[in-house]
Parts: C-alpha cells; sequence; structure tokens
C-alpha cells in the first residue's frame, strides 16, 4: 500500500461558535466522553481531499484503494477519507464473516467507482475525539471547502450527512432508552431545524420511526431491559436508515443477534456508540460549523436528563 508523510503544518483560523457539553459529559467510569464525526461532500476526489487535509493536518497519508485513504497521526488523531459507495472498496468484505471477494469482483468495484465517482459523495470519517476537540473539527471542514469542497446539504441522489457517533454516558438499558425516548419525542423538531435549507434536503433526511414503533417506546410504562430494547428495536426499524441509529451499539453487545435480524446486505459497524445521522453537513456554505447541528444533539440529552427525573430512574 503506497505512503507518503507529510509535513505538520497550522490549521487555518476559523470562527470559534460554542459547542456545548452535554449534562453527563463523562461516563460511568470518570473518563471523558468522546464523539466521532462523519462530514459528506461532494467536489474534489477522495485523493484530493486526503492530501489537503494532510498538509493542514500533518500526519502520514496512505492509500487503502483509488477512492480510499488514511490519515494517520493528525492534529486530530487517524482519519479516513474515502468515496461513499459501498462497490468501491470490495476488498472490505473480507472483514465479513464467509465472504472473500475475488480479484474480478475488485476490478469491478474500481471500475464502477471511476464511473459513478463524479456524482457519488465523499466523506471524512474521524476517529473518536473528546468532546473537546469538536471545534477543531470545524477547521477540518474548512480545508476540505479550501480544497474546492462543496454541498449545502442535500443531492439529488440523497443527504449529505453529518453524523455523530457519540458514546453515551454508559451502556445500561434505562441510559440507552431514556435517550431513545427524548430523541423521539424531538425528532420532529429535529427534522424540521434540518430540513431547513428546503425541499432536496428534506427528500434527504432519513425515514422517520414508525409510528407504533413511537407509541410503544413513549409508553410511560415502557422500561425494557437491554435484550428487551434490541428486541423491540430490530423488530420495528431492520435498517440502519433512522435519524438515531442503535444498531452500532446493539451489534457491540450482539453482533451476531442483531446480524441475524437484519437483510444480508444491510451495513453495520459494531460499536459502543450512538450513531446520529439525521444532521447534514454544508462544506459549500461560507463559515459553516458542526456547532448548531451538535448543539440540538446536547438538547436532547437535556430533554433525557429531565425526563428521567420526572419519570424517577
Amino acid at each position: 500500500m503506497p505512503e507518503s508523510s507529510v509535513s505538520e503544518s497550522p490549521l487555518p483560523k476559523s470562527p470559534s461558535p460554542e459547542f456545548r457539553l452535554p449534562p453527563r459529559p463523562l461516563q460511568a467510569d470518570g473518563r471523558p466522553r468522546r464523539v466521532g464525526v462523519e462530514i459528506e461532500f461532494i467536489g474534489p476526489s477522495a485523493r484530493l481531499a486526503a492530501t489537503a487535509l494532510a498538509a493542514g493536518l500533518g500526519g502520514r497519508l496512505a492509500e487503502e484503494d483509488p477512492h480510499a485513504f488514511r490519515l494517520e497521526g493528525t492534529a486530530l488523531g487517524d482519519i479516513r477519507v474515502e468515496l461513499d459507495l459501498r462497490a468501491a472498496h470490495p476488498q472490505r468484505r473480507a472483514q465479513v464473516p464467509g465472504v472473500v471477494p475475488g480479484l474480478p469482483v475488485r476490478a469491478a468495484g474500481r471500475s464502477l467507482a471511476a464511473l459513478l465517482s463524479p456524482v457519488v459523495p465523499r466523506e471524512v470519517i474521524t476517529g473518536p475525539l473528546p468532546l473537546a476537540q469538536l471545534p477543531e473539527v470545524d477547521r477540518l471542514a474548512a480545508l476540505l471547502q479550501g480544497a474546492g469542497g462543496r454541498g449545502r446539504g442535500a443531492v439529488l441522489l440523497g443527504s449529505l450527512g453529518l453524523h455523530f457517533n457519540v458514546e453515551p454516558p454508559d451502556c445500561e438499558a434505562a441510559t440507552l432508552t431514556g435517550l431513545l425516548q427524548a430523541y423521539l419525542r424531538s425528532e420532529p423538531a429535529l427534522r424540521k431545524a434540518t430540513a431547513a435549507g428546503g425541499f432536496l434536503a428534506a427528500r434527504g433526511l432519513p425515514p422517520p420511526f414508525p409510528a407504533a414503533y413511537v407509541a410503544q417506546v413513549l409508553d410511560p410504562g415502557y422500561r425494557p431491559d437491554l435484550d428487551g430494547l434490541a428486541r423491540d428495536y430490530l423488530a420495528a426499524n431492520p435498517t440502519r436508515h433512522r435519524g438515531l441509529d442503535l444498531l452500532p451499539i446493539l451489534a457491540h453487545r450482539d453482533e451476531a443477534g442483531v446480524r441475524a435480524a437484519l437483510p444480508p446486505d444491510e451495513k453495520v459497524s459494531p460499536r459502543p456508540v450512538l450513531h446520529y445521522r439525521l444532521p447534514q453537513a454544508h462544506i459549500g456554505l461560507a463559515g459553516w460549523s458542526l456547532a448548531p447541528a451538535w448543539n440540538l444533539w446536547v438538547g436532547v440529552e437535556e430533554l433525557a436528563e429531565e425526563m428521567g427525573a420526572l419519570a424517577g430512574r
């Protein structure tokens, strides 16, 4: 795999809007909570975007395939930059049990990626970062814009996502259920705020949770254990296409059980995070910040705390 070293240079200056902290900024064991960020954009190739980020953030640039790159040891830790198209990276299918891609499949993936790369978004994916480093991701976004990155929340093929992989304070059933309930109460307002960019933005949002499931979870007597929470969630939502995707954290606990409940081609990456994937990225908007979208999530956590207090949890 080709690699190159890029000398570190100062990050570009940008405005510093307030990133609020959630009411429980520490995990149960006292460690600071972390969050990973995914930003989708159009414009420069994954290679050009990765090169621009390496020039601004330092670290070592490594190529996984012609449309996927790793930046290792940057000012923001390890970062991936890649075409947001699963078929473009067929070698990763080898990570799925029982699947071993052959050379023809890899060649077909490269050909498809070359054909669709002008219209398929790219994405930047950070590793888990301390919450205090979120303002620095704004500067990463400014680097992408300086490299020609574009996008205003949505494109004809769907949403340009801004996803937060949020470590919860703990993985207890009461905590996860409370956060889910707060999100479900907030979802109509969150969708309205996110889609303020117009028709395309609204069209690109993940589908809302089914009404019957919302009613089930918001019932005052709904207090499942972890098995019950997972069973109910998977029965109603066998997909990652939700504004708050619980598949990663459920699969972290029981990957085999989650995969058995999903369609064979559904993508799931087990990890102990809440995948908040409702917000949209606006790399093409001058001075754009992640702060408003992040602060809306903090509002969900604040509501969860209030609801927990009222319910006596």
